[in-house]
């Protein structure tokens, strides 16, 4: 196998994304009771886990990286707001 290949950013970022899936799904499957102080954090980390990885796909895979300073921090900015506001529903 070539050596190159795990080197490449788009591998990296593929890899990076089944990572952040088992840990979401991890933390989706250890909520068991609804309401507790483990469950509000279990979400929180599903939650925070889906937002990274709409980071990496919007970053890598959409090609974000190579735009205009002005839609990376927008894109950047939509991404902390969405995921708070989520945080934060998910806790009230």
């Amino acid at each position: 196998m070539n050596a190159r290949l795990f080197g490449h950013p788009a591998t990296v970022a593929w890899l990076l994304l089944v990572i952040a899936t088992g840990v979401g799904w991890a933390l989706g499957h250890s909520v068991r009771a609804n309401g507790s102080v483990a469950g509000s954090v279990a979400m929180v980390g599903v939650i925070t886990t889906a937002f990274v990885k709409v980071w990496i796909v919007g970053f890598q895979f959409m090609e974000l990286r190579d735009a205009p300073w002005w839609l990376r921090r927008g894109f950047d900015a939509w991404v902390l707001v969405v995921g708070s506001v989520l945080v934060v529903i998910s806790l009230g």
